[in-house]
């Protein structure tokens, strides 16, 4: 159980909550630490939990059958992820590895499906995030399959400041280049040569430990 006052920090949508859901929410929930390059789940495990970045970094991905890493998402201090797999009660269909060191918030299934099932505030949310992250996924497939890497590498800095998926982001984003590589795809040395880019067309500036996001929507519509 974690107390109300840190469930509303973790948790964006606790805000809609009623008191008594609240309590059924700080109840079913415990935090986790995880290391540098371990995993929270992988794929086929039967994990049930739904799962918030309290804070650092992970990425959820996967790996094909001839070793070929594929990013699907970064994930950031606020975001919860898993529900799918938590409302279908199946195992789960990507990885979810820390990049750097990260505290992770688990919600038991039995909490998650009674505030499904009794609580209008939590049903908002749920629909938005949903919509939202089809809407990721989406746009993500289109830019793999129609533009360079340098505007990949941007969608994929732009996606982390999407304000329902990431309500806690700022303009200045804690990530290394390593990181950003990471979540687009690329090595470190692709990545640093598109963000060079990046910073003279003047959409983020580079500083040490992290990025500024100078200019979101042009970062969002890079490419087209």
């Amino acid at each position: 159980m974690i107390s109300e006052d840190q469930l509303k920090r973790v948790a964006a949508w606790s805000r809609e909550l009623t008191q008594a859901e609240i309590e059924v929410a700080r109840a079913g929930i415990t935090e986790r630490s995880y290391g540098t390059g371990e995993t929270v789940f992988m794929r086929g495990d039967s994990f049930d939990y739904w799962a918030g970045m309290v804070f650092g970094l992970a990425r959820m991905g996967g790996v094909s059958r001839d070793g070929k890493e594929t990013s699907l998402a970064g994930l950031t201090a606020g975001a919860w992820f898993g529900e799918g797999s938590v409302l279908k009660n199946e195992p789960r269909r990507y990885d979810v590895v820390a990049l750097r060191d990260s505290r992770v918030a688990l919600m038991e299934r039995s909490a998650f499906m009674w505030l499904f099932e009794n609580s209008v505030g939590f049903n908002r949310f749920l629909v938005r995030q949903l919509n939202e992250r089809l809407g990721q996924f989406i746009g993500m497939l289109e830019v793999n399959r129609t533009l360079d890497a340098t505007a990949r590498l941007a969608r994929s800095i732009a996606s982390l400041f999407n304000p329902i998926l990431y309500p806690e982001s700022t303009a200045h984003l804690e990530i290394t280049q390593e990181e950003i590589g990471a979540l687009s795809g690329m090595s470190r040395q692709n990545a640093n040569r598109a963000l060079n880019r990046l910073e003279k067309e003047g959409l983020l500036r580079l500083e040490y430990g992290g990025v500024t996001i100078l200019d979101i929507e042009r970062l969002r519509g890079y490419g087209d």
